[in-house]
């Protein structure tokens, strides 16, 4: 009883990590299901029929592709804008900062639906009614991903010692040199990871994206179009693809961390 009591937290933490990846681990065998019907979803046989014909559903391979390009080009823009509104609000006083402030938490805590409906709204009244499509879907997305890169990179740079920066300018640094090999280095793990953010929000939305998507058809939507006629298994493959993706770009910058850790020691 004292050794349970003693790891109790570490227990309970195995065990949320546990059930949050439940789903993960149906995703990524799914990805091997051979079905018998596409109205069942459950586990029929193992084949990797799934995982060397990815586009065999019609369309899924081009709604992919328009995910894709739209969370890249959205991420883009976002971190770019968020970055530098982050900046302004952490390092500048001007009037109005403290509204500011509490305008970057209200896309973020508005429903999707109230945020769709009204960026549907705005784009009929500014005369885009007839032209919904790829790039409604890219504003859309880069309204809505701001905050939450405003959010990340803000934390990060209220969290940073400045007197890094005033010891790079005693030593002659230029503004330019400073921002470069001190702030930006130590910024850069905050914006990394809000541009993650910013493209898993992009590329998995569907309520923002259905409402300003016109004739463009995305990954989710896509999904959502054939579940009502049974979800292709190759559905879990790019589930199980874009997984691994994360893991990946996860450890390779815990790897690199730590090399950079014992190269400074």
């Amino acid at each position: 009883m004292r050794w349970l009591r003693e790891h109790l937290v570490l227990i309970l933490g195995i065990l949320v990590l546990i059930y949050t990846f439940i789903p993960i681990f149906v995703v990524v065998l799914m990805s091997f299901n051979d079905p018998t019907s596409r109205l069942i979803y459950r586990f029929d046989g193992f084949t990797l029929h799934n995982w060397l014909n990815p586009c065999e559903p019609e369309g899924m391979c081009s709604a992919l592709k328009t995910s894709v390009e739209i969370g890249l080009l959205a991420t883009l823009g976002s971190t770019i804008l968020g970055t530098l509104m982050a900046f302004a609000l952490v390092r500048h006083q001007f009037v109005g900062r403290s509204s500011m402030n509490l305008l970057i938490f209200l896309p973020m805590a508005t429903p999707e639906i109230v945020m769709g409906s009204s960026l549907l709204a705005l784009f009929v009244a500014s005369g885009f009614a007839g032209q919904l499509g790829f790039w409604t879907i890219l504003i859309a997305h880069i309204m809505f991903c701001i905050s939450f890169v405003v959010v990340t990179v803000r934390a990060r740079l209220a969290g940073m010692d400045d007197n890094l920066e005033q010891a790079a300018m005693d030593l002659y640094a230029t503004p330019r040199q400073t921002f470069w090999r001190v702030t930006f280095p130590l910024v850069f793990p905050g914006i990394l990871g809000a541009a993650l953010l910013s493209f898993s929000l992009s590329f998995d939305d569907f309520i923002i994206t259905n409402l300003n998507a016109g004739n463009t058809t995305t990954f989710p939507m896509f999904v959502w179009g054939v579940a009502q006629r049974g979800i292709p298994m190759q559905v879990n493959v790019v589930g199980t693809v874009m997984f691994l993706v994360a893991v990946l770009i996860v450890v390779g910058g815990e790897v690199n961390n730590r090399r950079r850790q014992r190269a400074l020691t």
